[in-house]
């Protein structure tokens, strides 16, 4: 099983975005809760079995924002 790792930011429109590290992978969502759903559905898209692991930059070192 592979790791594929978000860093999710504040859109300047208003919620929330993701991308993918070392991959071509972006989403949004106006919530933290629809990011975590839009992340899964575009995981779908790309890949079978992925654990996916999603931090905000400042909290990337302690783990805070996992799903």
């Amino acid at each position: 099983m592979s790791e594929i790792i978000f860093i999710v930011g504040n859109s300047d429109e208003g919620g929330y975005t993701a991308k993918a590290l070392g991959h071509s992978i972006h989403t949004e969502g106006e919530t933290l809760d629809e990011l975590k759903e839009n992340i899964k559905d575009t995981i779908k898209c790309h890949f079978d079995s992925t654990l996916i692991n999603m931090a905000r930059p400042e909290a990337a070192t302690k783990n805070e924002h996992r799903t």
